[in-house]
């Protein structure tokens, strides 16, 4: 029988993507740009939450917007009234942003005048949290018709987050969704996480989430 050969090309993408992270990481440090990755499921509100943050944190930090998409610009067009730069990605059918496209996306953004990047990544829970984009800190949003069992389908999506956005907790009447359930479910993947429960609609917890957002950039800018 003849030898095939093997190539693990799956891990070999991704340590090139780790070492493209890290480099990115560095470019953005010694240019003073903090980035947020942004992630969720299509629906969970990332466009309404990201509008809220803006307008919470506009006169503190210049702040510029990636919005990444497979297609279309209804997302950019929204933002693109909030106050903050906004450059529209398409992936080309990718579901998710790696390290090299973020740049890409940097670069066109054009971060000359900006202190907060926040990419809003691909409406997806499985491949955006695969790859690292060179953010500071990665940010999610788990929305309360999803249910509160997701942290045991998707563990890679908790486990890499420095902080979950429970959003729509204005609806929990209506559906079957244990806060506290779902909080331990999260510190089973992460115990680290922050978890911050919100209505992206109302505000209500906008301004836990944007304290918690400020201070990390604050103190991402003293370590510079």
């Amino acid at each position: 029988m003849r030898e095939v050969r093997v190539l693990e090309i799956k891990q070999s993408v991704f340590a090139d993507n780790d070492r493209q992270a890290d480099l990115l990481r560095q470019d953005l440090k010694e240019k003073g740009v903090f980035l947020l990755n942004l992630m969720s499921s299509p629906g969970a509100g990332k466009t309404t939450t990201l509008m809220r943050t803006i307008e919470a944190l506009k006169d503190t930090f210049k702040i510029g917007v990636m919005e990444a998409d497979i297609d279309s610009d209804v997302d950019a067009q929204t933002i693109s009234g909030a106050g903050a730069k906004v450059i529209q990605l398409h992936t080309g059918g990718m579901c998710h942003l790696d390290a090299e496209m973020t740049r890409q996306g940097l670069a066109g953004l054009q971060t000359d005048d900006v202190e907060l990047a926040i990419l809003e990544n691909v409406g997806n829970l499985v491949c955006p949290a695969e790859f690292d984009t060179g953010a500071v800190k990665n940010a999610m949003i788990l929305s309360v018709p999803e249910g509160d069992d997701k942290p045991l389908k998707y563990p890679l999506m908790f486990t890499i987050c420095d902080v979950v956005l429970i959003n729509k907790i204005d609806v929990m009447p209506y559906f079957d969704f244990d806060l506290e359930k779902c909080k331990e479910y999260i510190r089973m993947r992460n115990p680290n996480a922050k978890i911050i429960p919100i209505c992206a609609k109302t505000g209500e917890g906008i301004e836990d989430w944007s304290k918690w957002l400020g201070e990390e950039v604050r103190s991402w800018h003293m370590t510079k």
